[in-house]
């Protein structure tokens, strides 16, 4: 191996490897474009689930149903979640919201989509 690969962006596992066109990480399983892995650290923007750049005040749906303790229900898909904010949060956690019915909590982008 001539080109030495990027560690991986959710976890730091330096045991990274390729996968076709995917960069995969054998100790968390995330998968990524190396190409499309670059920009988005760059950019330092937050992208939902479909690849919409979110910003504060927007309105989301869930896209699938999440678990919630504390909460015979959890959250089901295609709950909507408005007046989002977008913040520096536990580990992938960078939406900050309050839900109708749960309450307030942080949320990954990778299961919303923009309204």
């Amino acid at each position: 191996m001539t080109a030495e690969l990027p560690p991986c962006p959710a976890c730091s596992c330096e045991y990274t490897y390729e996968m076709g066109a995917l960069l995969v990480c054998p100790e968390c399983a995330h998968e990524w474009s190396a190409a499309a892995g670059d920009d988005a650290a760059e950019d330092g923007v937050i992208r939902d689930a479909v690849g919409n750049v979110l910003s504060d005040g927007d309105t989301v749906t869930v896209v699938k149903t999440l678990k919630v303790k504390g909460s015979a229900t959890g959250i089901k898909a295609g709950t909507k979640v408005r007046n989002i904010r977008l913040v520096a949060g536990i580990g992938d956690h960078d939406i900050d919201c309050k839900v109708d019915g749960i309450g307030p909590m942080q949320l990954k982008s990778s299961v919303v989509k923009k309204i």
